[in-house]
């Protein structure tokens, strides 16, 4: 079904842009029917997997008996900005990992080059995690859970800094990963470490003062801890949460990630 989307063969005498647009709609449209109706189980996994990782840390919660507040939010409301956000980061780390193998057939036009299935990649998974993490937000609410933002604005740069932050970390791991697949294996392993230590699911105020400073070398836990900052007005967290060091992470991800897709391209095509 998604070769339907048949990519153009020719420039036809227009501009370079207009022809990559309409490269990346057309692959736009193949990965999206791919990744959305391929599989039946595809937007269930989506939306079971953060209720599963919820309800279990709620139950862990309860059966400790430590109180329904994190920081000065609510626990359930605080955990699922924390997933979303991290889920966010890790799809667009992740997906590219095999965009470049999958798409080889097409790299027989001239027009489609490495670059693009992973570009396509990382924009369309933000834009399913942006429609999911709002499906959540209006659920949420419904269910009278504190999930309506405090600063809008402010969670809006928050999510989009970390959707950067993902898209340099995938267009930098879709060339290792398929120059040195030994390589790209240990990034998905790292999946489990970086939940642990991003504050997703543990608060970081809990961890002790001495080693808190070593959390911070973390991106992901300024994007995270921001984005709570914004959504709810009583939270706080620890000190040097810095969204310019995020940045700076994510422009050179961004940066170096382009830089080996141009210097690697004929490797990358004939790989």
């Amino acid at each position: 079904m998604a070769r339907d989307f048949v990519l153009p063969l020719d420039n036809g005498g227009r501009a370079p842009w207009r022809v990559t647009r309409s490269v990346w709609f057309a692959m736009f449209m193949r990965e999206t029917i791919s990744r959305t109706m391929a599989d039946r189980m595809g937007w269930f996994w989506m939306i079971f997997e953060p209720l599963a990782i919820i309800a279990v840390m709620v139950s862990i919660r309860g059966l400790f008996r430590t109180g329904a507040e994190v920081s000065g939010a609510d626990h359930v409301p605080w955990l699922i900005v924390g997933l979303m956000g991290f889920g966010l980061f890790r799809d667009n780390m992740m997906r590219p990992l095999g965009a470049i193998e999958a798409n080889k057939g097409l790299f027989a036009y001239r027009q489609v080059k490495p670059v693009d299935p992973v570009l396509v990649r990382c924009f369309l998974e933000g834009m399913l995690r942006s429609f999911l993490f709002l499906l959540f937000i209006a659920v949420g609410s419904l269910l009278k859970l504190d999930l309506i933002p405090d600063r809008p604005l402010g969670v809006m740069l928050d999510w989009l800094s970390l959707w950067a932050l993902g898209w340099g970390a995938g267009l930098t791991v879709s060339v290792i990963s398929d120059l040195v697949p030994e390589l790209g294996r240990v990034v998905r392993i790292l999946n489990l470490p970086l939940l642990l230590l991003s504050g997703v699911i543990l608060p970081v105020m809990y961890i002790p003062h001495q080693y808190q400073q070593y959390l911070l070398w973390n991106p992901i836990v300024h994007g995270l801890e921001s984005m709570r900052l914004s959504f709810f007005a009583g939270y706080h967290t620890i000190g040097g949460i810095d969204m310019t060091y995020l940045w700076f992470w994510a422009l050179s991800l961004i940066s170096l990630g382009l830089l080996l897709h141009i210097r690697f391209a004929a490797q990358l095509k004939a790989h």
